[in-house]
């Protein structure tokens, strides 16, 4: 240890660590907080393994164990992590890799009988627990990084805090550069305790390492995203930025290498590309797309007498890793997330300001061997306005895969786990449907032993049943191989999955080693378990460039995806979500496609859908609909179109059309279509006579005023009772007969109440006689007004003899006069005559006499005979 923790600042905090461990009893826990740079990563496993070996461990809790040698697993977020991490370790130590150190990631094992401490990451330990939940070998488990909140690290907090419980010898310790301390502490401290009294973890700290750090800012003059993404011309200025700035360095000191962070592998390529051409340097690319042999040599160091180095880097360097030699930083600021589109049901990764406490990060990068400089491509104001921290995977990210985990685990939905956060309720609910229509999980929530052999498989679980069905239909090989492509993060080319699997078969792919093996372990897996899964139902055999095409079909039916005719290249998936395919794909011009990976995007390769294919495969007409054969549908679509209902016969793959003839529709299904453009576009869809509507403001003014029984006529109620007065006539239209012919006032009067219809005359008659003995239409409110007043036109004269204002509605409702002149011009409006007798008619009387002088005015109007036409004698 001594020799381990030379010059590492770490190696003062080992004491510490040791009795906040030994202090729990037979294990204890902790939470180590520990700057990037400090050591805890090469010191803290060979601590632990020291402890589990000099006998703390009480013997009645190793029985079975005390024949071997200690074991310690440590997680590192990423394969490159775990891998550079476990070489560095066994070099200290004087061994080779894969004896006393080594290592465990998808698809690779370096790792022996008499190995001490095994790097793997989350989701191999995950695996693990599923099928060891004592984890009966291991005496201590170090979680690294938990500050970065991955999916799989959280989970493992849980699981593992519950393991605790059952065993009190495990060993447990979190461990991160960043962490919100206190309550990891109490996560890891909850269940056994992780001291005598049960309480928190001790949380062990340790000072920063870093040397002195200059920082720089050099914005660019352009936008660092557009709606495509990452822009080509600030990616021009992050590479010119990092070859003038290194060039800079290396003149004051030739020993200085230098790191770029970008977001994704295509910007790392674009720059690398730049650099290659700019810098007197070697460019290297380290991302997760590259080969392991490409990042290993990116993060061991320069060689004796080597050239300076550039590396350009995602995040997979940003705090897993010391690349030794760096001493200089430039950071775009930018990072990839994940995100859930719920509204589409897409997930994927999306370009975003890295968040404070990254950048942090990424400039300590550059001063842990020395004083070093970090060069951020923004401002300071971009700066203040990122996110303090990442966002935390289980808050953003497609929860079916974690759903399962807990299914299994036996926590349904994470219940009763504790967990850093709680997943979204939305997102879970949805991903525990995803896995009761697989079968996966039962009416508890807990897993059926289908989602047992499903879980045991390295891919998200809908591959996982693909996996078993495609077998079947298109043999163990194509199935595997196809599954294990599209559950790998290699970016298919013009997002031609066929095209990637290709590269992968013939090993000019990087990734291709990796991919055979999750190949050979995937065979295995339904060569063993297939007879137990067996088929959910019938399903034809496909061969050949359609059995890619198939798997991913069955894997997601609802990403099946037919071509929009006369859009150019946008696809319309059965889920009904619409997207782009790129430009110059070699998919383009095909008719259907079985999408793998779909994203939100805008710009040319969107083509105005929001969203763009990433990977997929082509199929035919027929293997699509097998492939998706559950969302197949046959449906009767009646519509009330231009007074007439109108049917046709629709077969669709989910949100996808692949026919529609005319047909008769049944009377049920002609009802069906009236009542819903009545509910969506009203009663006026069939119209309302003047007799209907004259009838209709009768009685709504009755209603209004009287109540019941009088009813209630307004669009509303009416559509809501539409079997109680329009039976009849919905089914003439459903039969086909035009609106033409429906006259609404006879099924009004269905409405009636009786006896009380007896009095309609009386309480809101149509026409009122006057004094005159003509009788004027009455014009009642609308029926949607709910303080109208019905309306008498009339000439004045006509109006001699009336004293009082006549009312409706048994003397509630006064009726407004709209007095006129014998031209029929307005004179006065007025719901109160004697007032206007004994007020303002002196005024009009005055003003018409000379202007209608055949006509009479006499001073007393409410006493004089009225007449329509007669001569002044006054």
């Amino acid at each position: 240890m001594d020799a381990i923790g030379a010059g590492l600042a770490f190696a003062a905090s080992l004491g510490e660590l040791a009795d906040a461990l030994r202090s729990g009893g037979p294990g204890g826990t902790a939470v180590v907080q520990a700057p990037p740079g400090t050591g805890k990563t090469t010191l803290v496993p060979p601590l632990l393994a020291n402890i589990a070996s000099t006998g703390s461990v009480p013997a009645p809790a190793t029985a079975g164990r005390n024949a071997r040698s200690p074991r310690v697993v440590v997680t590192q977020p990423r394969r490159v992590a775990a891998r550079s991490a476990a070489r560095r370790l066994a070099a200290l130590d004087g061994s080779r890799l894969g004896d006393r150190i080594g290592y465990t990631v998808r698809g690779e094992r370096v790792c022996g009988a008499g190995t001490l401490i095994e790097f793997v990451t989350p989701g191999i330990l995950l695996q693990r627990l599923l099928s060891d939940p004592g984890l009966e070998t291991v005496d201590a488990v170090i979680l690294d990084e938990v500050h970065e909140r991955g999916l799989e690290t959280d989970l493992l907090v849980g699981m593992l805090a519950e393991v605790r419980e059952l065993r009190g010898d495990l060993m447990l310790v979190a461990m991160s550069a960043t962490l919100d301390a206190p309550r990891f502490a109490a996560l890891l401290g909850a269940g056994n305790g992780g001291n005598d009294d049960g309480g928190p973890a001790r949380v062990v700290d340790c000072p920063s390492a870093l040397f002195p750090l200059e920082t720089s800012w050099a914005p660019a003059a352009v936008a660092r995203l557009d709606t495509r993404g990452v822009t080509r011309a600030f990616l021009d200025h992050v590479a010119d930025t990092a070859a003038a700035s290194h060039a800079e360095a290396l003149a004051a000191d030739a020993d200085v290498d230098a790191l770029v962070f970008v977001p994704g592998a295509w910007e790392v390529s674009y720059v690398a590309a730049r650099l290659r051409s700019r810098a007197d340097a070697e460019v290297l690319e380290l991302h997760g797309q590259a080969s392991p042999a490409e990042q290993d040599r990116a993060v061991s160091g320069r060689e004796p007498g080597g050239r300076a180095r550039i590396i350009i880097s995602t995040a997979l360097a940003e705090s897993s890793l010391t690349v030794p030699g760096v001493r200089l930083v430039i950071d775009s600021g930018l990072s990839r997330e994940p995100r859930r589109d719920t509204n589409r049901g897409m997930s994927g990764l999306v370009t975003v300001s890295c968040s404070r406490a990254s950048a942090v990060q990424r400039a300590g990068r550059a001063a842990r061997q020395g004083p070093g400089r970090v060069v951020r491509c923004y401002d300071q104001k971009t700066f203040g306005a990122a996110p303090a921290h990442q966002v935390p995977e289980i808050a953003v990210a497609d929860l079916t895969g974690a759903a399962l985990v807990l299914a299994c685990w036996g926590s349904p939905g994470g219940r009763g786990l504790a967990l850093p956060d709680a997943p979204p309720v939305a997102a879970m609910e949805e991903a525990v449907e995803v896995l009761r229509e697989l079968g996966a999980v039962g009416p508890d929530g807990l897993a059926t032993e289908l989602g047992k052999i499903l879980a045991r498989v390295p891919a998200d679980p809908r591959l996982a049943r693909a996996l078993f069905e495609g077998a079947a239909s298109a043999g163990h090989r194509a199935a595997a191989e196809t599954v294990a492509v599209v559950a790998g993060d290699q970016r298919a080319p013009g997002a031609d999955l066929t095209r990637l699997l290709a590269m992968l078969r013939s090993g000019s792919d990087p990734a291709a080693r990796r991919w055979k093996e999750d190949v050979r372990r995937m065979e295995a897996i339904v060569r063993t378990e297939g007879a137990a899964v067996g088929k959910s139902q019938a399903v034809p055999q496909v061969a050949g460039a359609e059995a890619v095409g198939f798997v991913v079909g069955l894997a997601f039916p609802d990403r099946v995806a037919r071509r929009v005719p006369g859009a150019g290249e946008r696809y319309l998936l059965s889920s009904g979500t619409r997207a782009g395919l790129p430009a110059g794909s070699p998919l383009s011009g095909h008719e259907w496609l079985a999408v793998a990976e779909v994203s939100r995007a805008e710009g040319r390769d969107a083509a105005g859908t929001g969203a763009v294919i990433r990977s997929a495969a082509p199929l035919s007409a027929d293997t699509a609909e097998a492939a998706a054969r559950h969302l197949m549908s046959e449906t009767v679509e009646a519509g009330f179109d231009q007074g007439r209902v109108k049917a046709r016969r629709e077969r669709r793959l989910g949100a996808i059309p692949l026919s529609s003839t005319p047909v008769r529709p049944s009377a049920a299904e002609g009802r069906a279509a009236v009542a819903r453009a009545l509910a969506k576009e009203g009663l006026g869809t069939i119209g309302w006579s003047t007799a209907a509507d004259a009838l209709r403001r009768r009685l709504a003014l009755l209603h209004r005023e009287l109540g019941a029984p009088w009813p209630d006529v307004s669009e509303h109620a009416l559509l809501a009772r539409l079997d109680d007065w329009l039976a009849p006539e919905l089914e003439v239209l459903a039969g086909g007969k035009a609106t033409a012919g429906i006259d609404l006032t006879d099924p009004l009067r269905r409405l009636l109440p009786w006896p009380d219809a007896a009095r309609l005359g009386e309480l809101a008659p149509e026409t009122l006689e006057v004094p005159s003995g003509s009788r004027v239409r009455i014009d009642y409110p609308d029926a949607g007004h709910d303080d109208g007043r019905p309306v008498v036109a009339v000439k004045l004269q006509e109006c001699f003899g009336w004293a009082e204002t006549p009312r409706l509605a048994g003397g509630r409702v006064p009726v407004l006069f709209h007095l006129l002149s014998p031209a029929r011009r307005p004179l006065a409006v007025t719901d109160d005559l004697a007032s206007f007798w004994s007020g303002p008619y002196a005024q009009v009387r005055a003003e018409m006499r000379g202007r209608y002088p055949k006509h009479p005015w006499p001073e007393d109007p409410w006493t004089a005979p009225a007449t329509a036409r007669t001569k002044n004698r006054m």
